[in-house]
C-alpha cells in the first residue's frame, strides 16, 4: 500500500508506540509483504525465522518485536506484536469507510462507460472510458479499471483476501490480516459472470490487458495475469500466483499458491497446477504433467485388466 504522501517514522512509531532505533528522521512511502516491498517501505516481521530475509530485503524500515543488528540507513520500530502494529497501520491510513451510495461519491467513471442498474462502485474506484457495467456487480474501494472493460453480473471485484495469522495461545485461531490493497484490471478485459477477484494484502491483485475470464472464475489475492490470458469456467487461483501472457486455462483448473505458469502454456481442463511450471507446453492431470505422456499413461492404465488376466492365464490361473 502506498501512503498518500511520506509520513514520518516519528509520527509512525508514536502511532504504533514502538522503539524507533536506526534513521529516525527517514519517512516512509507506503507498507508492504516481503515479497511485495521497495525502498521506502515499512514491512513487519514476528518470527526469528525470517528476520534476516526481512531485513535483507528491499524494506528501508522494519517493524519488529526484537532488537537486533540492521543495515545502515534502515530503521527498527521495536514493538511488542509486529501484526497488531501491522493492523493498526492499515487501520489508520486506509481505514474502512461505508458507502451508502449504489456509485460512491469519491468514484470517477470514464466517458461512454454504462453502469447498469443494481451495480455497486465503491469508494475511489476508477473506471475508464467505453466500460459495460452489467447489474448487480460489485466494485469495491480502491479498484482500477482500463478502458473497455465489460464485467458481467453478479461479479464481485475487490474483495478482502483470504489471508489470515495464526494464533497459538490456550487454543489454535486465526486472526484476518486486513487487505489495503487493490485490483488492478487494464484494456480490453473481459470478466464473466459470478466471478470472484480478491483485492491483493498490500500491493495489487493484476489482470492484463486483452485476458478474457468466463463465469465463476476465482482469482486470488495478489495474483498477477499476464496479457491475453484465457480462463474457462470454475477455474480457481490462489494467492500471489503469477501467469504469464497468452496462457490457457481450462475448466476446472486448479491452481496452488506462490507459483508461475510460463507464458504460453494451455492447461487442459479439471488440472490441478501445484508447483511452477514452464510456458510453451500443454499440460493434463492432478499435477499436471505433459499432456502427451498423461494420455500415453491413460491408455496404459486401461489395459491394465488385460494385462492382468494374461499374466494370470499364463500362471495356469
Amino acid at each position: 500500500m502506498r501512503f498518500e504522501k511520506p509520513v514520518p517514522l516519528q509520527q509512525i512509531a508514536q502511532l504504533i508506540n514502538a522503539e524507533l532505533i536506526g534513521n529516525a528522521t527517514a519517512s516512509a512511502t507506503g507498507i508492504n509483504e516481503i515479497h511485495k516491498v521497495e525502498k521506502g517501505d515499512l514491512a513487519f516481521v514476528d518470527h526469528p525465522k525470517y528476520y534476516d530475509t526481512c531485513i535483507s530485503s528491499a524494506a528501508s524500515f522494519i517493524i519488529i518485536n526484537k532488537k537486533t543488528s540492521f543495515p545502515e540507513g534502515k530503521a527498527l520500530l521495536i514493538v511488542e506484536d509486529p501484526f497488531e502494529a501491522y493492523l493498526k497501520i492499515v487501520d489508520h491510513f486506509r481505514p474502512f469507510k461505508p458507502s451508502m451510495k449504489l456509485i460512491s461519491d469519491s468514484a470517477g467513471i470514464g466517458k461512454d462507460t454504462v453502469i447498469m442498474p443494481g451495480a455497486y462502485i465503491g469508494n475511489r474506484v476508477s473506471i475508464g472510458k467505453n466500460c459495460i457495467i452489467q447489474p448487480n456487480v460489485t466494485i469495491l474501494d480502491h479498484v482500477i479499471i482500463g478502458d473497455n472493460v465489460v464485467i458481467q453480473s453478479g461479479t464481485v471485484i475487490g474483495s478482502d483476501a483470504f489471508y489470515y495469522n495464526k494464533k497459538t495461545n490456550r487454543d489454535v485461531h486465526y486472526k484476518k490480516m486486513a487487505s489495503c490493497g487493490r485490483v488492478v484490471i487494464e484494456n480490453a478485459v473481459e470478466i464473466g459472470a459470478g466471478c470472484t477477484i480478491d483485492r491483493g494484502v498490500t500491493g495489487d491483485t493484476l489482470i492484463g490487458a486483452g485476458t478474457k475470464i468466463d463465469n465463476l472464475v476465482h482469482i486470488g489475492h495478489d495474483t498477477i495475469i499476464g496479457k491475453n490470458c484465457l480462463l474457462a469456467a470454475q477455474v480457481g487461483i490462489a494467492g500471489a500466483v503469477t501467469i504469464e501472457d497468452n496462457v490457457i486455462l481450462w475448466g476446472q483448473v486448479g491452481v496452488n499458491k506462490t507459483l508461475t505458469i510460463g507464458e504460453g502454456a494451455v492447461i487442459y481442463a479439471q488440472s490441478g497446477v501445484k508447483d511452477s511450471i514452464p510456458g510453451n507446453k500443454v499440460y493434463f492431470g492432478s499435477p499436471v504433467e505433459d499432456a502427451r505422456e498423461k494420455m500415453k499413461e491413460l491408455v496404459w492404465i486401461k489395459r491394465i485388466p488385460e494385462l492382468w488376466k494374461r499374466v494370470m492365464k499364463n500362471q495356469g490361473a
